[in-house]
């Protein structure tokens, strides 16, 4: 019997004997276009954030470490779990697999696995401490690694939002060009001497906590900068910066033409420079080209009326000097969608040939920071981008429009990932039940792997 807790808001069942919890799964609670099945396929994971099949066609499952403390790499074949690695950096934003080795991402780090259980790091010193990591590795058609790494604030200043201050007091964003700066500078109270009145922290852009910008100040190229695509051999050398300009590239993908794309989301209206009604965006990649990060969003200029938060400061630009103008993304989705995995459509006998089926995480917004984010107009919920018309549908989605925990169903809560497995059927990777005012803190034992398959129209 399913009990409902209301200090949590949460659907589960927890036994008592072995100590674990246990979701309410139904997939009758979720829509899906005519014509296909959803099913639960796997369930009773720790916050898993994503899956690759290797060439056996067994599953390979990353916990992320959200729920358990401990991200570990698991083997689903004949009916049963092996733990292949574990005990990474929190949290393990994904997995891909080629040749007999396993690639996983953990913050700050790439890191092989060989089928004798060997550890490498082929990647390492990324500016993953921040708000933004880094994201699942993808492989190029020439065989190189490619992969996103987010970006240390929500809009390039250190504030009382970023709860890492305390713990990486230098820390701030690194951008991916010489940059000059108009030299703004922002007030917050100064979190290291909160028991002193009055004591104002003084931060500019691009600079640590407290620490202020004077006019015109110039910061150096990174190659591993904030809000960046990097590219590497797959042992990790000629480690070289494909673009940078975006916010959080979460995960990236080469069609069969030999095209990237990535997934971007966008600003919050939190923290010193809070940026309002930013959206999410999907994006062709053109190397070489700076895609906006401070100062644009979606292709437009953070100035715009449309950016103010709702405590009525516009946004100002930070950069005295663009790079280029931004490219417009391939489509846009509303705010709080957040994002994550996905997989283009290479079965005609699945749907049409080459669509995108995109994860939706939901907001991320912590509910104490920041204006109230919606639940039922963005996230939780698997869509489609049609890649000739480049429009967006929602192909799987709660009945309600609300998420599992909102709505005390049995249907889909935090989506990760989407990927087409070798039996072309699709799976989705469901996180678990999420506790609300963090988006980074879930329930163990409640993550899903979700299998959608055609049926006879």
């Amino acid at each position: 019997m399913f009990q409902y807790n209301n200090s949590e808001f949460y659907l589960y069942n927890y036994d008592q004997n072995t100590g674990n919890y246990e979701r309410k799964l139904d997939p009758s609670d979720i829509y899906i276009v005519k014509g296909y099945r959803i099913e639960a396929y796997l369930y009773g994971f720790n916050a898993p954030s994503g899956i690759v099949f290797d060439e056996g066609g067994n599953l390979l499952i990353a916990e992320s470490g959200f729920a358990s403390g401990n991200p570990r790499i698991l083997k689903f074949t004949d009916n049963k779990y092996e733990v292949i690695a574990e005990n990474f950096n929190i949290p393990i934003s994904g997995i891909n697999y080629l040749n007999d080795v396993i690639y996983v991402s953990h913050r700050g780090y790439v890191t092989k696995i060989y089928k004798d259980g060997k550890r490498e790091n082929i990647v390492a010193g990324l500016p993953s401490n921040g708000d933004y990591y880094n994201s699942p590795v993808t492989f190029s058609p020439d065989n190189k690694i490619y992969f996103g790494q987010g970006t240390v604030t929500n809009s390039g200043v250190v504030g009382n939002d970023n709860v890492w201050v305390s713990e990486s007091p230098l820390l701030c964003d690194y951008p991916g060009d010489y940059i000059m700066l108009y030299g703004q500078n922002f007030d917050t109270n100064n979190i290291f001497t909160e028991s002193l009145q009055n004591d104002i922290a003084v931060t500019g852009a691009f600079s640590p906590y407290g620490i202020s910008n004077v006019p015109f100040e110039v910061r150096k190229k990174y190659t591993k900068a904030s809000g960046s695509i990097i590219r590497a051999n797959l042992d990790g050398s000629d480690l070289e910066q494909v673009a940078w300009g975006f916010r959080n590239p979460t995960y990236l993908k080469f069609n069969l033409s030999g095209e990237l794309f990535t997934t971007n989301n966008g600003y919050k209206p939190v923290g010193s420079r809070p940026i309002g009604n930013a959206t999410d965006d999907f994006f062709y990649v053109t190397p070489k080209l700076w895609y906006g990060w401070p100062d644009y969003s979606g292709g437009e200029e953070i100035t715009l009326p449309r950016f103010v938060p709702s405590n009525g400061v516009p946004p100002s630009l930070l950069l005295k000097n663009h790079p280029n103008i931004p490219p417009k993304p391939y489509v846009s989705f509303p705010s709080n969608s957040t994002l994550r995995g996905f997989d283009f459509n290479n079965n005609i006998d699945f749907g049409p040939y080459g669509d995108v089926y995109i994860a939706e995480y939901g907001s991320t917004v912590y509910s104490k920071l920041g204006e109230a984010s919606p639940y039922a107009s963005a996230g939780h919920r698997i869509s489609k981008i049609d890649m000739k018309t480049r429009t967006i549908s929602t192909f799987a989605i709660n009945k309600t429009g609300f998420s599992a925990t909102i709505s005390n169903g049995g249907g889909f809560e935090r989506l990760t990932h989407v990927l087409f497995g070798p039996d072309a059927a699709m799976y989705i990777v469901d996180m678990g039940m999420n506790i609300l005012d963090n988006p980074d803190a879930f329930i163990p034992n409640t993550g899903v792997i979700w299998r959608v398959t055609r049926t006879q129209d």
